[in-house]
C-alpha cells in the first residue's frame, strides 16, 4: 500500500471515528443525467474530498416526490488492479428493482479505486500472511459513510431510515460500518461477504481465515444494528464452514446477526446478490427482515 494510500485511509478512519464525515459539495456534484426507465435510473457524483475523487453513482427511486427510505448498496473488490479498474458499473439489477418496488430509492456508488471512479484504492488489504481485513473493512465503511451522508441531505430522502446492502468485499464493508453504528443506519444486509476468498485463484482458499475471524470479533464487540447475513452452499470465496464460524464469532462478540444459508447457486453461489431473477430465492427473507424493523 502506498504512503499516500495509507494517510487517505488515516483521514478517512479517523472520520468515520467521529460520527462521520462532512462533505463539501463541487459544482459538478449531483445528477448528471436526466432520468430514464420505470426505475428513474440516474448518474450522479457524489465529492469525496478526503480522497480526491467523485464517486460515480447510480441513483434509482420510486415515483413521485418522496421522501424515501434509502438502500445503499455497495459493490465487491479485488485486489488485482487491472480488473478492479476496468470493471464496469454494478446495477445490481434484481435488487435495485426488489427496493424500488418496495418504496426505497437506491444509491450504488463506486467507491475509490474502481472504475472510471479512479483515484486510490483505500482497501487494500496487504499480503495475504499479514492481511489487515480490518482496516480494509473500516475504509470501505468510511466510502459507504459519505454515500450515505450525501444521499441522506436530498429532499427526496430520509435522514434516518437507511438500509446497507452489500456483495463480497461491499458486506465486508457494510458489517464494519456496523460496528460504527451510524444514526442514519437502520439494518446492514450481507451478501456474501468477506475478504480474502479464493487467494491464488484456488476455490475454498481463504487468504488468513484467523484475521478474518479476529477482525470481525472486534466489529461485533461494538456493532449494536441488526445485520441479516446471506451465503450459499456452493460460495467457493466463503464456504459453509468459513460463513457460519464468521457469524458465530460475530454474534459471540456481541454483534446482531441473523444468518440464512441458502441452497447452492448455479455454478458459482458468490454472485448470486449481482445476478439477475435472483429476487425469488431471497425476497421473502429480506421481506421477513425488514419488516421486524418496522
Amino acid at each position: 500500500m502506498s504512503r499516500i494510500a495509507r494517510c487517505v485511509i488515516g483521514v478517512l478512519l479517523a472520520a468515520v471515528a467521529c460520527g462521520g464525515m462532512v462533505n463539501h459539495a463541487a459544482a459538478a456534484a449531483g445528477a448528471q443525467e436526466p432520468e430514464s426507465g420505470a426505475l428513474r435510473r440516474q448518474l450522479w457524483l457524489i465529492p469525496f474530498p478526503a480522497a480526491n475523487v467523485d464517486m460515480r453513482t447510480l441513483v434509482f427511486r420510486p415515483r413521485g416526490a418522496g421522501p424515501f427510505p434509502l438502500a445503499v448498496i455497495n459493490h465487491g473488490s479485488t485486489q488485482d488492479a487491472d480488473s478492479r479498474t476496468g470493471a464496469p458499473m454494478q446495477e445490481f439489477q434484481a435488487l435495485t428493482s426488489w427496493f424500488v418496488r418496495h418504496g426505497y430509492a437506491v444509491a450504488i456508488p463506486e467507491r475509490p479505486g474502481h472504475g472510471r471512479t479512479g483515484g486510490p484504492y483505500l482497501e487494500d488489504q496487504g499480503d495475504c500472511e499479514q492481511a489487515d481485513y480490518r482496516r480494509s473493512g473500516l475504509a470501505t465503511a468510511a466510502s459507504i459513510e459519505v454515500a450515505i451522508a450525501y444521499m441522506t441531505a436530498q429532499p427526496f430522502v430520509r435522514r434516518r431510515d437507511v438500509i446497507v446492502v452489500g456483495q463480497s468485499a461491499g458486506g465486508w464493508g457494510a458489517l464494519a460500518l456496523a460496528s460504527r453504528n451510524p444514526p442514519s443506519v437502520k439494518a446492514v444486509i450481507n451478501f456474501a461477504g468477506g475478504r480474502g476468498g479464493r487467494s491464488y485463484g484456488r476455490s475454498n482458499n481463504n487468504c488468513a481465515p484467523d484475521r478474518l475471524i479476529a477482525a470481525l470479533r472486534d466489529f461485533g464487540r461494538t456493532e449494536r444494528i441488526p445485520t441479516l447475513w446471506i451465503y450459499t452452499e456452493n460460495d467457493s470465496y466463503f464456504p459453509p464452514d468459513l460463513s457460519r464460524s464468521m457469524a458465530e464469532e460475530f454474534g459471540l462478540a456481541g454483534g446482531s446477526v441473523e444468518y440464512h444459508l441458502l441452497p447452492a447457486f448455479g455454478s458459482e453461489g458468490h454472485v448470486l446478490a449481482e445476478s439477475r431473477d435472483t429476487a425469488p430465492i431471497w425476497g421473502a427473507t429480506l421481506e421477513a427482515f425488514l419488516a421486524r424493523l418496522r
